[in-house]
Formats: C-alpha cells, structure tokens, sequence
C-alpha cells in the first residue's frame, strides 16, 4: 500500500481527506496538534500521530515514522509552515498544498490559475496573525510550492472556494488553526446558520435580492480534488476546486429548503431597510466575502481535465443539512439576531 501522510487530518477537511485516500487503497497517517476524540468512522486502518507542525524535530520524527509517498497539507497558514514542510519531506513523491481561493489579488470572473495575478506579500504579512492577511499569507505558500516544484520537489496547490459539507466525526472546522480563523467563515459551518433557520421559521430576511454569489465546493469533492491531484497533477501547477454550478445565496436558500422539504417565504431587504434596525447585508452570513463585494467564481476546468467532476448540489445539500440537523450546531456564531429580523418583517410585510 502506498503511504500517505494527511497534515491537518482531524479537522474538516483533513477527515474527509483521509476517508478519500483509506477508500482509495492508501495506508494513510494523520498528523495534527489534537487527538481525535473518536476514531474514524469504519476506518480502524487511519492511524494518528499528535504533533505540532511547527516543531521541526518532530517532523523529522515523523517522516522517519511513517516514510510517505505522498504528503497532503490540510493546515498551512503561514509561509514559514510549508518551507518547513517542505524542507523535512523533500524527498516525498508528492506534496499537496491545501491553498484558498482568496490568493488572487483581481476581481474577475472566473478566476484562472495561470492568468489571475495573486497577491503579493510583504514579511510583515507572512509573519501576521489576522485574518487581513489571509490572502497574501496563502498566496506566498503557493509560491513557495511552486518554487520548490522548479528545484525537483513534486509539490503542487489545490485552490478551494467556501467549503461546505458533512463534519465528519469530532472534526473542528480548521484544525490547528491560529486563533483568528475561529472566526473565519467559509468552512461548513456558514451554512449551519441558514439550515437552522428555514427549519425553525416560516419566514426569513435575506439581503439583497438575493443574487450575492459565493462560489462553494462540497467537502468530499475538495478531498478527492486532492486525491486526484496527488495522482495525475503536474508538479509546480495550482488547481482552483469549486462545485460546477455556481450558486447565488437564493439558490442556496432554496436548495436547503427543498433539502428540508418545507417552503419558505423569502422576505429580501434593502440596505437602508436592514439599518432601520441595526442591521447591514454583511451581518447575513454568505452575502459576500467580508473583504469584497465582488462575486468570486474560479475556473475549474484545470482540475476536470484530470478526471474529476463535482457532486450535483442538490445531492450534495441534502447531506449537509442531514449531517446539520444531527449535529449540536445551529449557527448561532453567525446570527445577526431573531429579534432585529423580527421588527424588519413587522415594518415590511406587518
């Protein structure tokens, strides 16, 4: 069996990472800082290792442990995690970098790979702990992979949209990440919050007219772009991962809806209605990406040209919101407040 290594393997997308390779024939090892709760599901072959990446020593350690072929990084936010990275595993046969949409630096649609500039990145960014430098963070680690492709290493970027899906497990939604990310949406639980409302409520505010677009990918998708890309992708080459259908946050709404197999009467509010009562379109999770208002779409026809496609979102929703209903989330970490949506929709519709 061939050996893979899934850094960042307890979290969200690292779990699913790890399913997709055990399901695929690999003997596959998590690395992170947590120790799983609970061991994967129907998967007793998925070994863990209790780590911090940031110890050069014990990643050593690990790669004389477990001698992979293929070593995936779920869980780099800085520069300075995938030279490290990097350095210890260069004599792997391939290394994956788990990368972001928000590394390019131009609003267009779509976004393409080798056309799209990306963000620069000052040593002051490379070393800063927000969420402002996310970007620049993310898009400097790709360069780094890229650059390390030119010296020999196999190493190459998969590019994720907002991801959603199923948490698997006690996965946490970005395993070993710094303390800012706790805060960052666009890991599954953004949908959490629409999920629990359309199931509670016969009416909900939306902002907008509801066309604000937030190109998505379904988790297990992204784990098996990763899978694919190990397999067939070109070394010092970055590949954007997005479902095909690119969905505005009405057909989100409804497709929960349609999931949970209610109605929902949509009321859609205006700015300048929203402020009559404290409230703006940002404070409405998935009306844009906090840092723009411009529609994010990627191309994704780099990556289909390898083999891989994307699950129908219809399919795709209703396992998100089964897993949602089962679980103790109600995305109540993104409520703009029941309460102020409560006055709107007496002023609009009595």
């Amino acid at each position: 069996m061939v050996s893979a290594l899934v850094i960042g393997g307890t979290g969200f997308i690292g779990r699913h990472t790890a399913e997709e390779l055990h399901d695929n024939g690999y003997e596959v090892t998590t690395l992170s800082r947590s120790t799983p709760e609970r061991e994967f599901t129907d998967r007793d072959a998925i070994t863990h290792i209790s780590a911090d990446r940031t110890d050069d020593a014990a990643l050593r350690d690990v790669a004389h442990q477990v001698e992979p072929v293929i070593v995936i990084d779920c869980a780099a936010f800085y520069p300075d995690d995938v030279q490290a990275v990097l350095d210890v595993f260069a004599d792997v046969d391939v290394y994956v970098y788990v990368s972001s949409g928000a590394v390019y630096s131009v609003q267009e649609i779509p976004k393409r790979e080798d056309e799209t500039p990306l963000h620069d990145c000052t040593s002051e960014q490379a070393a800063d702990d927000s969420m402002a430098s996310y970007g620049p963070r993310k898009a400097e680690c790709d360069r780094i992979t890229t650059e390390a492709a030119e010296r020999g290493i196999p190493a190459m970027s998969v590019r994720p949209t907002v991801v959603y899906g199923p948490q698997p497990g006690d996965s946490a939604p970005l395993d070993d990440a710094p303390a800012w990310a706790e805060d960052m949406p666009g890991i599954q639980t953004h949908h959490d919050y629409w999920i629990d409302r359309i199931n509670r409520y016969d009416k909900i505010v939306v902002p907008g007219d509801g066309t604000a677009i937030w190109h998505r990918v379904y988790v297990e998708d992204l784990a098996r772009a990763l899978r694919v890309v190990a397999e067939d992708g070109e070394p010092g080459e970055a590949y954007n991962a997005g479902d095909r259908r690119v969905c505005t946050l009405g057909d989100v709404i409804e497709l929960i809806a349609d999931a949970l197999d209610t109605t929902i009467e949509v009321i859609h509010a205006s700015r300048r209605e929203l402020g009559q009562v404290g409230l703006t379109p940002n404070d409405f999770i998935m009306y844009h990406h906090p840092m723009t208002e411009y529609p994010h779409v990627v191309d994704t026809c780099k990556l289909a040209s390898l083999g891989w496609d994307s699950t129908f979102v219809e399919a795709a929703m209703e396992r998100t919101v089964e897993e949602s209903l089962a679980s103790n989330r109600d995305g109540s970490t993104h409520d703009p407040g029941r309460e102020a949506e409560e006055r709107l929709l007496d002023a609009i519709v009595g």
